[in-house]
C-alpha cells in the first residue's frame, strides 16, 4: 500500500489526481534508479527516462536529484517503519520472553525483505540523506517499546521506560541490521537466542 505523499521537498504541491499520479511515478522511478544505478550515478535525467517523462515534467515537481532521493527515502522509511511497528504491535499481549523472540523473528524477516534498500541506505547514501529516516524510524519504535515497558513495568527491573527503550531500540537495531548486511557465519536461530538472552538480561526479571 502506498504511503501518504510527503510534499516538503516538492517544487509545487500536487492537488489534482493526475498531478499526484505523476509525482508517485517519479518517486517510483527514483527508487528504481537508486537501487539499480546507485547514489552517485543517479540523476534527474535517468529518473525522467525511467518514468518515461521529459526532464521538464520532472522539474515541475522536483527541483533537483536530492529532492527526488529525499522523497524516495521518506517513502521507504514510512513503509519500513509501518512493517516494523506492525511486528511489535501484533505481539504486545504476549508474555515477555515470547514477545522478545517473536519480535526478533519478525524484525529479521522485515530486514531481509528490504535488504537491497537497507544496504543502500546504510552503506551508500551520505549521512545527510539517510539520517532523517533512521531517526524517524527509531523514534517510532522507541515510542512503542516505551508504551510496552510502561504497561509491563512491574514485570521487569526497568525504572525509566523511555530511557530503556531508547537504549534497547538502538542496540537491537544496530546488531540486527549488521547481522543482515554482513551475513556472518552465525545461524539465524543462534543469533536470535543470543539477542533474546541479551534483551532479557537488560530488562531484568520477566514473567
Amino acid at each position: 500500500m502506498a504511503q501518504p505523499l510527503r510534499t516538503k521537498d516538492l517544487r509545487k504541491t500536487p492537488r489534482q489526481e493526475r498531478s499526484r499520479a505523476m509525482v508517485e511515478r517519479i518517486i517510483a522511478a527514483g527508487q528504481t534508479v537508486l537501487l539499480r544505478d546507485g547514489y552517485e550515478k543517479a540523476s534527474t535525467n535517468r529518473v525522467a527516462d525511467e518514468a518515461d517523462i521529459s526532464p521538464g515534467s520532472l522539474y515541475q515537481y522536483f527541483p533537483d536529484k536530492e529532492a527526488i532521493l529525499a522523497a524516495v527515502i521518506d517513502r521507504y522509511a514510512a513503509e519500513f517503519s509501518t512493517q516494523l511497528t506492525a511486528v511489535l504491535a501484533d505481539r504486545l499481549d504476549e508474555p515477555g520472553p515470547s514477545l522478545v523472540r517473536a519480535s526478533f523473528e519478525g524484525l529479521l524477516d522485515v530486514l531481509n525483505e528490504n535488504i537491497e534498500f537497507l544496504r543502500l541506505v546504510v552503506e551508500v547514501l551520505p549521512r545527510s540523506q539517510s539520517g532523517s529516516w533512521a531517526g524517524a524510524l527509531e523514534q517510532r519504535i522507541s515510542d512503542l517499546v516505551t508504551a510496552y515497558l510502561s504497561i509491563n513495568k512491574a514485570q521487569t527491573s526497568i525504572t525509566d521506560p523511555a530511557t530503556s527503550a531508547w537504549i534497547l531500540v538502538r542496540m537491537v537495531e544496530h546488531l540486527s541490521v549488521q547481522y543482515v548486511l554482513e551475513q556472518p557465519a552465525i545461524p539465524r536461530e543462534k543469533f536470535i537466542d543470543e539477542m533474546v538472552d541479551l534483551t532479557i538480561a537488560y530488562l531484568g526479571p520477566t514473567t
